[in-house]
């Protein structure tokens, strides 16, 4: 049987929590106020896009005007997906950090 001790106590719960829900506010505004710029075609098409995936700047090389329509398109696509790319990784490593906020010893166990 276990000792009164080596329960865990609700206010400790909640004071995780709320450490877990402040940490996950400032991830979130953290991704919102970010920028990143994807690029393609080795920088000749370069897109600057927000945390929340707005495409702010489209910046084309002026070489690649003369190229034709269908390769431009695939290009600006291309960048606009490293883009979403950088701020994935970005969120998935932010959140990664959540890891670091050790719950009570025995709440994650499983009831035997």
């Amino acid at each position: 049987m276990n000792k009164p001790t080596d329960k865990i106590g609700l206010n400790d719960i909640m004071k995780r929590a709320q450490e877990m829900q402040k940490k996950l506010q400032d991830i979130q505004k953290q991704v919102a106020e970010m920028e990143v710029i994807g690029q393609s075609g080795g920088g000749v098409v370069k897109i600057v896009m927000t945390g929340q995936h707005y495409a702010k700047k489209v910046t084309l090389d002026p070489n690649l005007l003369k190229e034709e329509k269908s390769i431009i398109e695939d290009l600006i696509a291309a960048a606009i997906n490293d883009a979403t790319d950088k701020i994935e990784k970005n969120l998935r490593d932010k959140m990664g950090g959540l890891a670091g906020i050790k719950l009570p010893e025995g709440l994650g166990d499983l009831p035997r």
